[in-house]
C-alpha cells in the first residue's frame, strides 16, 4: 500500500477531532523535514561558518565568468525577470482571476494566500538576518534590500510551485512529469541567475529554495485539511494537483461552484 493510501485509511478510522489533529501532525512533520536544512543554512550565515567562506569565493568566480560578456549578462537578466515580484504578482493575479471566472474560488484563495504569505515570510526573515549583499570586483547588476534568503528564489519556488499544483489537473497525465520538471528547471535557473549576476550568495539562493519549499508544503497541507474537512479525498499534489476534480473546469468545461 502506498504511503498516501495508508495515511488516508488511518484518518478515516479516526473521529473528526482526531483526524484534524492527525493532519496537523503530518503538516508539522512535513514542515520540519524542510525547515531543518534551512535552520542549518541560517546558522552558517549568522555565525559566519565554513559555507560563508565558500560563498565569497564562489561569488567572485561567477562574477569573473560573466562580467566580460554583455550577451550573457543580458540573458541572465531575462531569466531573473521571471522571478521578480512585479511579474509574479501579475501572473498570480491573472491566474486567480481565471480561477474565479471558472468557479474555482477555493483554488484562487489558495493561490493568492500562498503567494502573499510567502512574500511576507521572506521579508521578515531578511529583516531578522540582516545580511549584506555580495561585493564583487566587477558588478554587473544591482539589487536593493538584504541578501538572505534570496527573494527571487523563494518567490519563484512558492509561486511557480503553487501554480503547478493548482493547474496540474488540467494537464494531460502523460505530460505531468514534464510539467513538474519544467517548473523545477525554471526555478533553479532563476536562482542561478541571481548568483551569476552577483547579487546573491549561494547560501542565499539555497535558503530561498528551502524556505520556499517549507512554506509551499505548509500551504498545500493546509489546503488539503480544508478540502478533506469538506469531504474531499487524499491527493498526491505532484501527481494529481491539489484539487484533481477541478480538471474539467480548468480545461474549459466549467461547472460553477465554490
Amino acid at each position: 500500500m502506498r504511503g498516501g493510501g495508508l495515511s488516508h485509511s488511518v484518518t478515516r478510522r479516526l473521529d473528526p477531532g482526531q483526524r484534524y489533529g492527525f493532519r496537523l501532525t503530518l503538516v508539522g512533520l512535513a514542515i520540519a523535514l524542510v525547515a531543518v536544512p534551512f535552520a542549518t543554512l541560517l546558522f552558517q550565515v549568522v555565525d559566519r561558518g565554513p559555507l560563508t567562506r565558500l560563498d565569497g569565493r564562489l561569488a567572485d568566480r561567477l562574477n569573473d565568468a560573466v562580467h566580460s560578456s554583455s550577451a550573457a549578462v543580458a540573458a541572465l537578466e531575462v531569466v531573473s525577470f521571471f522571478g521578480r515580484t512585479v511579474w509574479l504578482t501579475v501572473l498570480v493575479g491573472a491566474a486567480a482571476l481565471f480561477l474565479v471566472r471558472r468557479g474555482r474560488r477555493r483554488l484562487a484563495v489558495f493561490l493568492v494566500v500562498t503567494a502573499m504569505g510567502g512574500g511576507l515570510v521572506n521579508g521578515a526573515v531578511k529583516i531578522a538576518v540582516d545580511r549584506p549583499r555580495p561585493v564583487v570586483d566587477h558588478p554587473v547588476a544591482t539589487a536593493f534590500g538584504k541578501s538572505f534568503p534570496s527573494g527571487h528564489s523563494m518567490a519563484s519556488t512558492v509561486c511557480y510551485g503553487a501554480l503547478l499544483v493548482t493547474f496540474l489537473p488540467a494537464v494531460r497525465r502523460r505530460r505531468r512529469k514534464a510539467a513538474v520538471a519544467a517548473t523545477a528547471v525554471l526555478v533553479l535557473a532563476i536562482g542561478c541567475s541571481r548568483m551569476l549576476l552577483g547579487v546573491h550568495f549561494l547560501s542565499d539562493v539555497l535558503g530561498g529554495f528551502v524556505l520556499g519549499l517549507a512554506w509551499l508544503a505548509a500551504a498545500v497541507a493546509a489546503f488539503e485539511i480544508w478540502r478533506m474537512e469538506e469531504g474531499g479525498s487524499h491527493v498526491e499534489p505532484l501527481v494529481e494537483g491539489v484539487e484533481p476534480e477541478s480538471g474539467s473546469a480548468l480545461r474549459g468545461k466549467a461547472r460553477r461552484r465554490r
